[in-house]
């Protein structure tokens, strides 16, 4: 249990030793808390989260080793200042609009960002708030019970620039709606409870876009942005107007043990979506969306070339959950800035499009490189692997169409697919083919005779891959000892 402490202080944040009581310490006890529960004219700090009440992660999952990412959280002193939202104002009636008492709240604890740190708790009950922005060296938490709604007044989610690696917002020309939770350059950050629930209630959203009367591109449910050092823990968001959690700008980000549930029809609300960020940490998740359930991105077109922000060191494993029009795990297709060194392990998807999926097209620049996909298991999934171009998808008529994107060194072993209804596709572009693409131990059941792998413009090897690959890629005769390095020439799994 020790290598625990770290992530268990950012949780609990309560600096409380709890030593056996005296009877003199017991009648002192009951003296000041007749005392402190008289009313009181001036503000007053709520009681921290007693540790014995929260989720105690298992040893098996908590442990910050080979087995967990977590580690990439930095943990801080416990808050010294903890308050409650009802202490702003706040009415948990499902009714009553909370956003003034969420922002008044997050700005009187920014005064405590060098001072010890800040908690919000948001005790059970259903809070109705538009957006509100979180600050440094704080900690949002949710009770037991506790439901924090998004306004259904479009006016309480305000409009905010465009990302400067996108250049207008990403379904609507110009800026954009800020998320439900936000927070820009921000560090030590915890997002975190008694498994309490952010609902973003989007289905007002999805309606404008379904009608084509969005004017501005939907905001997301939580969106960091140039922030740092950040913990997503134990909670359940549900129905996110957009993307349901995107980092962009970030490093140091660990999402763990966190439920994302959408209807599976909901348009683009994908589960969680790491952008032109490093040392991301996402495991131990469970998601159900309209969209892709984890997709690593870096920025659109000639303005993710600009920026050059690229996202790297993402570790995604242990997520199960279902998709139907998407994938489990995707790469792109907001790729212009670079991805490279991305490690995807221990993955269960089910009845959906595709199991992983490279995005790419003509005019993205860029580069996706150094990946490894380990460790899937897919059932009525209709197309294990596929990596697809051409979608045709850009911010305006000044993209670039010299721009080609390069993939290479994308190792995939250990594979089971059952019930598949295609085989996979591997279709690189021309005059960029896909190189060292590497597979190992992929076994796809369940498909028609008739059916054979789909590829162009790629080259690499496969070993143990049944049914047969394309011809494209060679049948390596090599042990991954013998191979020395990654190259085109061979491959080698880890």
């Amino acid at each position: 249990m020790e290598d625990e402490k770290p992530l268990l202080g950012a949780i609990f944040n309560t600096g409380i030793i709890i030593r056996r009581p005296t009877w003199a310490f017991l009648l002192l006890f009951f003296t000041a808390f007749a005392v402190f529960t008289l009313p009181f004219t001036t503000k007053t700090f709520s009681s921290p989260p007693s540790p014995s009440s929260l989720p105690l992660p298992s040893n098996s999952e908590s442990r910050l080793d080979s087995e967990s990412c977590s580690s990439f959280f930095t943990d801080g002193p416990p808050r010294k200042y903890v308050v409650s939202i009802t202490e702003f104002g706040g009415v948990g009636d499902g009714e009553t609009s909370n956003t003034d008492a969420f922002r008044k709240a997050i700005g009187y604890l920014k005064r405590f960002e060098n001072k010890g740190g800040s908690q919000l708790n948001v005790p059970q009950g259903r809070w109705v708030t538009g957006s509100f922005n979180l600050t440094s060296n704080f900690t949002l938490f949710l009770e037991e019970g506790a439901v924090i709604l998004g306004s259904q007044d479009p006016k309480e989610w305000p409009i905010i620039e465009p990302l400067p690696s996108y250049g207008r917002g990403r379904e609507r020309l110009g800026p954009r709606h800020i998320s439900l939770v936000h927070g820009n350059s921000i560090s030590n950050v915890v997002i975190t409870g008694r498994n309490g629930t952010i609902d973003g209630q989007g289905k007002m959203w999805w309606d404008l876009w379904w009608n084509r009367t969005l004017e501005h591109t939907r905001g997301h449910l939580l969106e960091l942005v140039n922030s740092h050092n950040i913990l997503i823990y134990n909670l359940t968001f549900r129905n996110s107007p957009f993307w349901t959690i995107h980092p962009v700008y970030c490093r140091n980000v660990v999402v763990r043990k966190m439920t994302i549930l959408a209807p599976l029809k909901a348009p683009n609300t994908d589960g969680i979506d790491p952008d032109s960020s490093t040392e991301v940490c996402i495991e131990d998740c469970y998601i159900e969306s309209g969209d892709d359930l984890v997709a690593v991105k870096s920025g659109w077109d000639q303005f993710g070339i600009a920026m050059a922000r690229p996202s790297s060191n993402i570790i995604v494993r242990r997520i199960s959950g279902t998709t139907p029009t998407c994938s489990g795990v995707g790469i792109g297709s907001e790729m212009s800035g670079g991805i490279f060194n991305i490690t995807i392990d221990d993955i269960h998807v089910w009845n959906s499009a595709a199991g992983v999926r490279i995005k790419t097209d003509v005019g993205r620049g860029g580069y996706i490189a150094d990946i490894r996909i380990s460790n899937l298991r897919l059932e009525r999934v209709k197309i294990p692997i596929k990596f697809s171009r051409g979608a045709n998808d850009h911010p305006d008529e000044k993209w670039d169409r010299k721009a080609i994107p390069k993939v290479g060194k994308v190792f995939i072993s250990n594979i089971v697919s059952l019930n598949s209804m295609r085989a996979p596709e591997i279709l690189g572009i021309e005059g960029s083919p896909y190189e060292g693409i590497c597979m190992r131990n992929v076994n796809i059941s369940g498909l028609p005779a008739s059916a054979t792998w789909h590829c162009e413009h790629v080259s690499g090897f496969a070993r143990d891959v049944f049914p047969p690959p394309c011809p494209q890629l060679r049948v390596d005769s090599k042990s991954s000892s013998s191979s020395s390095s990654s190259s085109s020439s061979s491959c080698e799994f880890s």
